[in-house]
């Protein structure tokens, strides 16, 4: 009987009165690549955290190729072999490729870095692997899925049998993430045991080999990739019936709600972050705003909701012009936005959850009074949305901080969805919430298109874009490249079109 390359046994992890894993046993081959899939808030990150040492387990014993082991640190895991590549990527941006890679296990002459011994290994070790990488490239100017390749011969550098790739394709066009599946599978084919954490249904049917569930922090299901159905694996995690490829029918365009012409937001001394950007965006359509991280659009996005300043250009919104107004105009003008970074835009974590759900509706009844915050009124209008949302937390006292990633997540679309707005800037919506959650949100965006309002979708997820859009922008060095309507548009076409080709047959 072969002896697995790493057994999780009763893993058990409590935070106060919340149980984050309820014995969880895991068994992972060598060789193997080996989902693990579950809602927001299963267990799984626990799990990973657990297994990389960057907690201990309150119960449980985790056994590397049958020898029990015990981690006091990240360190102690990475010197038994394993590494992890985390969906924030931990790279200096300042540094060299082969600086970053050799980063605290550098070779040594004497008392002084190796500097020439230390770029032919890093060299090497990326062309034994299929990872073609510059090793004098500063990382800053790498794209991310070349800094991708960094963070795994990070890894490799440092001889890890066993890797944990958390969220790997988030940010990837469909070209990088092929690559990165080659990668994956050649990386299984020298003995590599890979662990892949993924809300992307799709991804695990066509990578893994394996797939293990949680769900309210238990495993419930551990199966066969080749003998399942993603149906199955999604019932397995929610307890029901999920379909995100519904057809949402097509929206019924009208007048312009959301105008933007010329916009431009310079540099200094290079290449404008956005360049002459002009489109519309019309009530009752949902248009999708595709193209790789680093490409314009979040500057694009905070020029439009009023926190960045345009150099050149107007904004319009429902008809009058905001390109000079703040947040707050912006907001009065009629705009709704859910912001990628929840946790330092979209949310204020030291607050609590009623407080978060408040803002933007604070000076209004029914939540204020005379000038006065109605304390009632608040906690009443915050149990709602979240049991509307599904958003677990304690109650509505507790600081937004403790709250998961897709936690919080749901708990600012849940309030910007509350406002009504005729127009609705959604930036990265689902990223990090699970499938049920996606599900809901998906349904939520049309249903604001299909109340009148004008939806501006900017997301990393061409399966989300092409779900929901009625047109697709795609966006490259910081202009608007194509404007494709749905019928004609592909993950492929728009692939293309994101790394800078511009026609599509």
């Amino acid at each position: 009987m072969t002896i697995p390359e790493l057994e999780a046994i009763g893993i058990v992890k409590r935070y106060g009165a919340v149980l984050a894993n309820d014995h969880i046993d895991l068994s992972v081959e060598s060789g193997e690549i080996h989902a693990v899939m579950g809602e927001n808030g299963a267990g799984k990150s626990t799990l990973m955290s657990i297994l990389y040492g960057l907690q201990p387990p309150d119960e449980g014993r985790i056994l590397l190729r049958g020898v029990e082991t015990r981690f006091g640190s990240a360190l102690d895991a990475i010197a038994a072999g394993m590494g992890m590549v985390h969906q924030a990527f931990k790279l200096f941006a300042s540094l060299t490729v082969w600086e970053n890679i050799v980063f605290g296990a550098e070779p040594a002459r004497t008392v002084f870095i190796d500097r020439g011994k230390a770029r032919r290994e890093v060299a090497e070790l990326a062309a034994r692997h299929g990872l073609g990488v510059d090793p004098d490239a500063k990382v800053g100017a790498l794209s991310v899925g070349v800094r991708q390749r960094v963070e795994i011969l990070k890894a490799l550098y440092r001889r890890a049998r066993i890797l944990i790739l958390d969220e790997p394709t988030a940010v990837l066009t469909p070209q990088e993430r092929d690559g990165l599946f080659a990668v994956m599978r050649r990386l299984a084919a020298d003995g590599r045991t890979i662990l892949l954490v993924t809300h992307k249904l799709n991804e695990v049917m066509a990578i893994t080999d394996r797939v293990t569930v949680l769900r309210d922090a238990k495993v419930v299901a551990r199966m066969k990739t080749r003998e399942t159905t993603a149906g199955e694996i999604i019932r397995a995690m929610t307890g029901r019936n999920v379909d995100l490829q519904n057809d949402r029918g097509a929206g019924a365009p009208g007048a312009p709600l959301l105008e933007v012409a010329s916009l431009t937001i310079g540099s200094p001394g290079g290449r404008p972050l956005v360049d002459g950007a002009a489109f519309a965006v019309r009530a009752g359509e949902i248009v999708g705003l595709a193209g790789v991280a680093g490409n314009g659009q979040n500057e694009l996005v905070e020029a439009l909701v009023g926190l960045r300043r345009l150099d050149a250009g107007e904004v319009r919104i429902a008809g009058a012009s905001v390109g000079e107004a703040d947040v707050a105009g912006h907001r009065a003008a009629g705009l709704a936005y859910i912001p990628e970074d929840r946790a330092s835009v979209g949310a204020a974590l030291g607050a609590d959850a009623a407080d978060n759900f408040a803002m933007g509706f604070q000076r209004d009844p029914p939540l204020s009074r005379s000038g006065w915050l109605d304390p009632g009124a608040m906690a009443a209008r915050a149990r709602a949305l979240i049991d509307k949302f599904g958003v677990r937390i304690a109650s509505e006292h507790a600081l937004a901080s403790s709250l998961s990633g897709g936690n919080l997540q749901k708990m600012v679309v849940a309030r910007e969805l509350s406002h009504a707005a005729p127009v609705l800037v959604a930036e990265q919506p689902t990223r990090g919430v699970d499938i049920g959650a996606t599900e809901f949100i998906h349904g939520q965006l049309v249903a604001e298109r299909d109340k009148g309002h004008a939806v501006l979708l900017v997301s990393a997820e061409l399966s989300e874009i092409l779900a929901l859009s009625d047109r697709i922008l795609v966006m490259y060095e910081g202009r608007i490249l194509a404007d494709v309507p749905r019928a004609r548009a592909s993950e492929e076409a728009l692939g293309l079109l994101m790394a800078g080709r511009t026609a599509i047959s």
